[in-house]
């Protein structure tokens, strides 16, 4: 602990629990603003976060709590890891200190126009295509939330004009007063149920908090073929625009449709709205195609021009461990897609492979239904390999679909017995559908050892 904590009779006392980005980011800005900062952290605090702390003269605590410490506080803002049951928050709650967000936080302190972006799946796609597009156009614009910087500390040191948030349940989740100039919400399929009673409409109302404060003159993009989004809707109304895209569907007015193989973008009745084939698009794969026209009606809204637009949509290299090709080592082709942590993401993963696949699945289950997989894996899959502590859920699953289940302790030996699976002309592809807390640090670590055991093939 740092013995140089005072508690200040005077300052506002703002606490912040965890050290992670948006925990130092938060505690910068807090700092700037004048408030009497503490940070704290059960864990060690890592020496990039440490450094920043020590730079900033912030008073902080690592591999504890003290409670006395952080209940003093006037206000808390809490890492989006920790769940609302913690018995810190819950000790909080009682005594009446508010629990926010770092986004909460930090959007009190800019006047930026905020495009703000959620979804189960293809979130981050669409996060970093938007701001690629707003970036080819000129403007002057961050990329924050869930992805980057900490959108805190940007605001505590840059001066942006628009922002580009990525933002999960758990961050809406401790947002109060903060509102989105444009809200994106690409689907809702069932995810982190464990920290929702594992009740759906508990997570479907959580995504819909990138409505709340909205009013007329603010937009909504939304996907009009997700039933989740539609139902929810008619049970309670969007004051903003609401602008739908399509796949599915002809949409008349404003919004995005899909026609045999050419997407329409339409905005503000434009007797020449933009039309591209599929094709062109950079993105491959149907849910890119919803990912593409989500991000273009967004810059459609803020009048960036439409050769920018396809311009974009026709340069922009997607996001690593998103489907991203590896190698191809003797015909067999690798792709590392570890960023699917939820079984959304394989099925948009598995729909997208159009060769033979060996399928790397597994990790730390979220209350996972893999019924909803069994028909593509019927028709894509010649081999799984199970890549997780415990997969009696997955074997169970496709033990009739599929002649071959082997199981791996670690990524190398899951690529070693994939690539021995493999016929020349297949796909191994990892496509975990589970979280990676019970083998690797996180998802991006997980990706980061399945590539290099590629390239030790």
């Amino acid at each position: 602990m740092n013995t140089n904590t005072i508690i200040s009779q005077t300052k506002i006392r703002i606490a912040i629990l965890g050290s992670g980005e948006s925990g130092v980011g938060s505690a910068i800005l807090a700092k700037a603003k004048g408030y009497d900062v503490f940070v704290s952290d059960k864990n060690i605090i890592s020496e990039k976060y440490k450094t920043e702390l020590v730079k900033y003269k912030i008073d902080f605590e690592e591999g504890m709590h003290t409670e006395a410490l952080i209940l003093n506080a006037n206000e808390i803002i809490k890492s989006p890891g920790i769940p609302d049951k913690a018995d810190l928050v819950l000790k909080a709650k009682e005594k009446n200190i508010p629990v926010i967000s770092e986004i909460e936080f930090a959007g009190r302190y800019t006047s930026a126009k905020m495009i703000c972006i959620t979804g189960s799946n293809g979130k981050t796609t669409t996060t970093l295509l938007t701001y690629h597009i707003f970036k080819k156009a000129g403007y002057n614009v961050g990329l924050a939330g869930n992805i980057g910087k900490s959108f805190a500390y940007q605001v505590a040191t840059e001066n942006f004009d628009y922002y580009i948030l990525e933002l999960s349940s758990f961050q809406l989740d401790d947002m109060y007063a903060f509102k989105a100039d444009i809200a994106i919400l690409l689907n809702i399929t069932p995810d982190h149920l464990d920290r929702y009673d594992y009740k759906f409409e508990n997570y479907v109302a959580s995504k819909f908090r990138i409505v709340q404060n909205q009013t007329f003159a603010d937009s909504f993009i939304y996907c009009a073929d997700d039933l989740v989004i539609e139902d929810f809707m008619k049970l309670n109304p969007v004051k903003a625009e609401k602008i739908p895209f399509s796949i599915k569907k002809n949409i008349e007015g404003n919004g995005a449709f899909l026609q045999e193989n050419k997407i329409t973008l339409n905005y503000n009745n434009n007797p020449n709205p933009l039309i591209m084939t599929i094709e062109q698009l950079a993105l491959a794969g149907k849910h890119n195609v919803y990912n593409s026209m989500a991000s273009s009606m967004a810059a459609s809204i803020v009048n960036i021009r439409k050769d920018i637009i396809r311009e974009s949509l026709e340069d922009f290299v997607n996001v690593e461990h998103r489907l991203e090709f590896v190698a191809t080592v003797n015909g067999i082709e690798f792709i590392n897609d570890s960023k699917a942590t939820n079984i959304n993401s394989a099925w948009y993963a598995l729909e997208s492979m159009e060769k033979t696949v060996v399928w790397i699945v597994g990790g730390q289950d979220k209350g996972n239904n893999y019924d909803e997989l069994v028909e593509l894996v019927n028709e894509k899959v010649k081999a799984i390999v199970c890549l997780g502590v415990d997969n009696k859920k997955i074997i169970k699953a496709f033990k009739k679909s599929v002649d071959i289940i082997m199981e791996a302790s670690s990524a190398a030996e899951a690529v070693a017995m994939s690539y021995k699976l493999a016929s020349k002309g297949d796909a191994v592809l990892l496509s975990p559908a589970c979280a990676s807390f019970d083998m690797f640090k996180n998802y991006e670590d997980r990706g980061v050892q399945f590539k290099s055991a590629v390239r030790g093939l």
